[in-house]
């Protein structure tokens, strides 16, 4: 706001320099033209009428200016129509700019230091204007030189114009935009790193209760998120007591390739209700931010696989200290990792730092995604093989939890074909995340 009224006053001081510079050369003009005009005529007449020459006007039989000097055509024009106008019928009109020298007789007679003053501010117009058959009759006159002074009261006045108007303007604009500030930083805050502290309600009346209505909002928006985690955490609990029930009492099956395949079911069904459980409460997590060994990190999480026996290899990287939730990133590249061996029955985990980020690479040799399709497995509840066995099971929310996290800490993730065959899901992380 403030810079669109420093432009508005400078176009409008513009065009005010304008009209005041037209104005002051229009009103220079008419003040040498006027009182030069009226000696030549009264020069002409005397001519005439046979009297001699006197005053400011001399008779020269050739041109008196020689050529190349500086002249002034407007001040020619205007002499010459001038001069039409009162029937005095003239040839050429020359004129010439040149500096006054105080020593000249025209200027002996000033008070003392006045030559001198005068010669310092001012130039010299001479004026010839041709007779035909009567020689020329020329004119010196005092020619004011520049318009430095205006130009610089101009340019005082609108300095003085600016600190009278945008001052309170910058005033006006600090008190609005310093609750909108605030207003930005809590709503940007908002979610887990946000204190719960209402937006002090400051700046203009509209801007108050927008605040506000802000915290009103915000107060709201809690109270339906805290109602949502304490569904989630009774869904959560009414659902795993049956399968813990169910768990146990699949032990008394005699059969040991049922209880094994009854088992994977159940193990699989926490898993699915896990995956469900951490989607629906990102946002608001409730691990805090902690300095962590990144490179450490992704170790840990490739040690569990190999635990397990699967074929995971970790490419060893220098430390890379980072403020990380390290349950949930441990949960996202944990998800990576299963997606690979699952259709590629091995993966190769890589930490790569770079300039401003951080990138964990898992690759494998599986067949891939159609480059159509890319985008479609990172939305829940997607899968492209929809046998839903036990080597490929789920419900299609590993990738779409694994995205959530990172974007949550400041990243992303981008799932690429290798030209060598497989799959390269790559993680980039801000070095200083938000």
């Amino acid at each position: 706001m403030a810079l669109l009224v420093a432009l508005a006053l400078f176009v409008a001081q513009a065009i005010n320099f304008g009209l005041l510079l037209r104005e002051r050369q229009s009103f220079r003009l008419a003040q040498i033209t006027g009182p030069a005009v009226t000696r030549l005529i009264d020069a002409a007449e005397r001519t005439a009428q046979g009297r001699p020459d006197r005053g400011r006007v001399r008779r020269f039989a050739a041109n008196p200016i020689p050529p190349g000097q500086p002249s002034e055509p407007p001040v020619e024009r205007r002499i010459r129509q001038e001069l039409n106008e009162a029937g005095l019928q003239v040839g050429r009109i020359a004129t010439a700019v040149r500096p006054i020298d105080p020593r000249d007789p025209p200027f002996r007679t000033l008070q003392r230091h006045g030559p001198d003053r005068l010669a310092r501010d001012n130039d010299e117009l001479v004026i010839a204007v041709e007779q035909p058959g009567r020689g020329w009759l020329v004119l010196r006159a005092v020619w004011p030189r520049g318009d430095d002074g205006i130009i610089w009261r101009l340019i005082g006045q609108t300095l003085i114009l600016y600190g009278v108007v945008l001052v309170p303007v910058l005033w006006v604009g600090r008190r609005i935009s310093q609750g909108l500030r605030e207003l930005t930083r809590s709503a940007e805050r908002f979610g887990s790193t946000d204190s719960g502290d209402p937006v002090p309600v400051q700046g203009t009346d509209d801007v108050a209760r927008l605040i506000g209505a802000f915290n009103a909002l915000r107060l709201r928006v809690t109270a339906m998120l805290d109602e949502k985690d304490r569904m989630l955490g009774a869904i959560g609990h009414d659902l795993r007591t049956p399968l813990a029930a169910l768990r146990v009492r699949i032990e008394s099956v005699d059969d040991e390739t049922d209880r094994a395949k009854m088992a994977d079911t159940v193990a699989e069904m926490n898993r699915t209700l896990d995956d469900i459980l951490s989607l629906a409460r990102l946002g608001r997590p409730s691990e805090p931010l902690t300095e962590v060994d990144l490179a450490a990190l992704v170790d840990a999480v490739v040690e569990d696989f190999r635990d397990l026996g699967d074929d995971v290899t970790f490419v060893e990287a220098a430390r890379l200290p980072m403020r990380l939730r390290p349950s949930l990133m441990r949960r996202a590249i944990r998800n990576l990792i299963e997606n690979a061996i699952k259709y590629g029955h091995a993966a190769v985990v890589t930490v790569e730092p770079r300039a401003h980020e951080v990138a964990i690479m898992v690759c494998d040799n599986g067949p891939g995604i159609p480059p159509d399709r890319i985008a479609d497995v990172f939305a829940p509840f997607i899968r492209l093989e929809t046998s839903r066995n036990r080597e490929t099971g789920g419900i299609g929310l590993g990738l779409a939890l694994a995205r959530s996290i990172v974007q949550e800490a400041g990243g992303d993730i981008a799932l690429t074909n290798r030209t060598e065959g497989g799959l390269a899901a790559t993680i980039t992380l801000p070095r200083k995340p938000r």
